[in-house]
């Protein structure tokens, strides 16, 4: 198989010979449909949501990419064969490999190893029991030995990450002044609290800021690249050849898109060079942790690169004041949620492994919750084979540092353990995810739970200085993700659950193609709500003044109220700030809105909260001061 497409060995090498056989006999029968009947519309469509879709083709590494090789392209809840172009020539050369390599992995397991496997794809009855099949022990040393190349092509990559010209560069870029009083602000606001904050260094505080710095200001996230001519939309067409210069950055994958605009082809290399990422800055996952990753480093972070077996990649920050290693995910702005994937995403977990210049660890423990359910999807390898290769690289890496940090390393090791042996709740406050195309999200089954709500209420309270000057201000920008308290030294808090009272079926959206971001109703739910609620401890409202900006569409409706416990004023989405006074004299109040209403599948889009533009930093769709007697 020596000219394989890419994708097909994907498919063959991530994947169990149960999950290829299963996923690889769909992708035949499409591909032998558009081939027989040329002309039939109906063998173009492939609906996203059919149950044998989502559940035997979308969750196999490979599957979706080799449906893009062929020649789909996404449309809506659908992937779609162009009808004005006859079958390619890839499109034959996909359909021939996936049939050889059917014939090879059914002789090597001992099936029939002539004849198309192609059945009619049809919706089981019930989900079936995954039988993982009996491996030779040739078999098991070919997977194991796959297994350690993916480990040993990680190691050499994140060495990347040490290269001083990379980290000066990335250095330069980074706004460090504005991070650190950033971070000195944010500090200065934990230690003013009135609660244990002996553990939360300065420096935890900076990783926040970078976090939030590459998300909302230099990173962007990319479905399908605009056209480098007209600047109009694009529509993939599946792969094109790298060239020198694509390989130069380490981009062996090349994505190709059409304009729909002026026709014109659009190539998207997806570089693995984090010094290129710093001047490209845009991506998806990959570079986005490629480059993430570099930025810690560059900055003086311990940094691991985390690679997801089921798809994903973040990066893991160690803080030396809590002395543990703290997840981030720069794509969705989360630090230390590292149970955000298994229950917020949905995703089923299996390998998940930490890279970086001193050590590879298996680090799965850390982000599930159920660990029994974890092994039994770890069929790849043997346990003590993957736990015996992690022991005896980590050994030679510290072999050749100081005895002072092999000593530290050690130290970790075992703190670590213990984190990865003690079982975790699961948390509620974990949204889906919310970057990428709904293909990109269903394809992996990271959509999340319908309802996400916050399981600590923020409440806000007058600090001394708010007392002293008679007022407190809040605004929130969606663009930033970010609210600022103004009257107390303009305090940043990251994350719009972070000061909320309530929060049902609300998630952030943005969209990439429009450049709008938003609030929304998570989709498929038909009502979503959320507060903020304010207590004076017994200070008095003199006046308040309001801005709470919203958006409907079609039949959808947001209302929003502003109440104590004996009075309310009923507001209308506006913005600009409104003076209200029907809560003059009370001690405590409640904003909330309520969202719903809106037509057909997308009705969840027909009522958005603080809708603006994605590079809007300095503007406030919700603003409140409330003025005190």
């Amino acid at each position: 198989m020596a000219g394989i497409h890419s994708t097909v060995k994907q498919l063959i090498a991530d994947n169990g010979k149960e999950d290829f056989l299963t996923a690889s006999e769909i992708l035949l029968k499409f591909a032998d449909n558009i081939i027989n009947h040329p002309n039939e519309p109906k063998y173009r469509k492939i609906r996203l949501a059919n149950p044998i879709i989502e559940n035997k083709l979308l969750p196999v590494s490979g599957a979706l990419e080799c449906l893009f090789e062929m020649g789909f392209i996404e449309d809506g809840e659908f992937l779609t064969f162009p009808t004005n172009i006859p079958p390619t020539l890839t499109l034959i050369q996909v359909r021939n490999e996936l049939h050889t390599a059917i014939k090879l992995v059914r002789s090597s397991i001992g099936g029939p190893s002539t004849g198309q496997a192609t059945p009619a794809v049809q919706q089981p009855s019930a989900p079936a029991v995954r039988q993982v099949p009996q491996r030779s022990r040739q078999q098991m040393q070919q997977a194991e030995r796959l297994f350690f190349k993916k480990i040993e092509s990680s190691l050499v990559h994140v060495l990347s990450y040490e290269r001083r010209d990379f980290q000066l560069k990335a250095k330069s870029i980074i706004p460090m002044e504005e991070l650190n009083k950033e971070a000195q602000s944010r500090y200065s606001a934990i230690q003013a609290a009135d609660k244990d904050s002996s553990s939360i260094g300065l420096q935890d505080c900076f990783l926040l800021s970078l976090l939030a710095w590459f998300k909302n200001s230099f990173f962007k996230w990319v479905d399908a690249p605009d056209c480098d001519m007209c600047q109009g939309k694009t529509r993939g067409v599946g792969m094109a050849e790298p060239t020198q210069e694509d390989l130069r950055w380490g981009a062996s994958r090349v994505e190709n898109y059409r304009c729909d605009k002026c026709n014109r082809y659009v190539r998207f290399p997806r570089y693995n060079d984090p010094g290129r990422l710093l001047d490209t800055r845009r991506g998806r996952c990959g570079e986005w942790a490629n480059c993430f990753t570099m930025c810690c480093r560059a900055v003086g972070f311990e940094a691991r690169y985390v690679l997801d077996w089921t798809d994903h990649v973040w990066t893991e920050v160690y803080s030396t004041s809590q002395r543990r290693w703290l997840h981030c995910d720069p794509c969705e702005n989360a630090c230390d949620k590292p149970l955000l994937y298994e229950c917020g995403w949905g995703k089923k977990l299996t390998y998940v492994l930490a890279f970086s210049k001193d050590e590879v660890q298996d680090v799965s423990w850390r982000y599930s919750s159920n660990f029994k359910e974890m092994m039994s999807r770890r069929q790849e390898v043997r346990e003590n084979w993957l736990g015996q290769v992690c022991f005896r690289l980590w050994n030679e890496k510290n072999k050749v540092v100081p005895e002072e940090r092999r000593k530290e390393m050690e130290r970790r090791c075992i703190v670590e353990v213990v984190e990865f042996i003690t079982q975790k709740k699961n948390d509620n406050d974990l949204s889906g995810r919310t970057t990428g195309s709904l293909a990109w999200r269903l394809a992996r089954g990271e959509t999340g739970s319908p309802s996400q709500a916050s399981s600590e209420p923020f409440v806000f309270t007058p600090t001394d200085s708010e007392k002293q000057n008679k007022i407190l201000h809040v605004r929130y920008n969606c663009a930033k993700d970010e609210y600022t308290r103004v009257s107390n030294g303009n305090e940043k808090m990251s994350g719009f659950v972070s000061c909320l009272s309530k929060c049902t079926n609300v998630f952030r959206k943005e969209e990439h193609d429009w450049k709008m971001v938003y609030l929304a109703r998570t989709e498929g739910s038909p009502i979503a709500a959320l507060s903020w609620k304010f207590d004076l401890k017994g200070l008095k409202v003199k006046n308040i003044e309001i801005c709470v900006k919203s958006v409907t569409y079609e039949n959808g409706v947001v209302s929003w109220r502003l109440c104590s416990d004996d009075k309310c004023a009923i507001l209308r989405g506006t913005d600009d700030l409104k003076s209200v006074s029907e809560l003059n004299g009370v001690d405590s109040m409640t904003l909330t809105a309520n969202l719903s209403g809106g037509k057909g599948d997308v009705a969840w889009q027909h009522t958005q909260l603080f809708r603006q533009k994605n590079d809007d930093f300095d503007v406030y769709p919700f603003e409140m001061k409330i003025h005190l007697e």
